[in-house]
């Protein structure tokens, strides 16, 4: 179906769009950088298939980030979704179509401790729930159930030049322990990159690995060079201030990687779904704030 040169895609009305195959509409709204991945006859070919047997796509998740929607929807069935980043002015960034998975099993596993964020002050989930869509860590299982935490002020997490770490809120906030422990590891000499650029051969960074009773173990990942306030065997009390948030490792720009998992080994563990003590389960979008007295 061919979509008329007056019809343009928003929020509102994308789900229906898509439905209806009005894919010219869609594509021609879809940035340069992905019309250079995927022609117009592959996207019309693609997204008809994925079309196939649903009725209907409901609005799943969205929330706002530095004044860019990311969006989910899926099928009735929930076996198919859409996730889109979409700007102010409608110009979609990405447009990914995949199977709507879940891991039921490891879904219903909860840590045996209670934990908390590892932060002091009002953050927002940017990655963090229970599927990819709105936690792209979910696809993986060393860490399918981590938390990716920035800090924001009137939608942005940053302020004038976003190529400078101090111009991010996030930057040199101070990270807690996220529940009592011993510390056995700290990894603290690395550099922070440069906004926009990451360090793929040390994807977690400077980081803190605290190990908790029944075997658990937390790790907070993308800290400040030299920031760190432990020591290995150290122990601490949850709340205890541990290091600074920085931009090392596989970051982007400076937030926290919070997850807890069953061994202290974070490239060949099982992430773990996290029991927080409030009761609550953020996920992304959500803003969150330590309630430790």
């Amino acid at each position: 179906m061919r979509g008329k040169s007056n019809e343009h895609v928003t929020l509102q009305n994308f789900g229906a769009f898509f439905l209806q195959e009005k894919f010219d509409v869609i594509y021609n709204q879809c940035n340069e950088d992905f019309k250079q991945l995927v022609s117009s006859e592959q996207f019309n070919e693609i997204a008809k298939a994925f079309n196939a047997n649903v009725t209907n796509y409901e609005l799943f998740r969205k929330s706002t980030i530095n004044h860019v929607n990311h969006c989910t929807w899926i099928d009735a069935q929930q076996d198919k979704a859409i996730n889109i980043i979409i700007d102010a002015h409608n110009i979609i960034h990405r447009l990914l179509l995949k199977p709507f998975v879940v891991f039921p099993e490891s879904d219903k596993k909860y840590t045996q401790n209670t934990y908390m964020m590892p932060i002091k002050e009002e953050w927002y989930v940017f990655w963090g729930g229970g599927n990819e869509f709105v936690n792209y860590h979910y696809a993986y299982e060393t860490q399918r159930y981590a938390y990716d935490l920035v800090m924001m002020n009137n939608g942005t997490t940053y302020k004038d030049s976003a190529m400078v770490n101090d111009n991010y809120y996030a930057f040199n906030s101070e990270v807690t322990a996220p529940a009592d422990g011993r510390v056995i590891k700290v990894v603290h000499h690395l550099k922070d990159n440069i906004p926009g650029e990451i360090n793929e051969l040390e994807p977690a960074g400077n980081l803190i690995i605290i190990e908790h009773k029944n075997n658990e173990y937390s790790m907070v990942a993308h800290l400040k060079n030299n920031s760190s306030r432990v020591h290995e065997g150290d122990r601490v009390r949850q709340g205890d201030v541990i290091a600074l948030c920085g931009n090392s490792g596989n970051s982007s720009e400076p937030h926290i990687h919070f997850q807890v998992m069953d061994s202290p080994d974070y490239m060949n563990c099982k992430s773990i779904r996290i029991r927080f003590a409030d009761g609550k389960e953020p996920i992304q979008g959500d803003v969150i704030k330590n309630t430790l007295k």
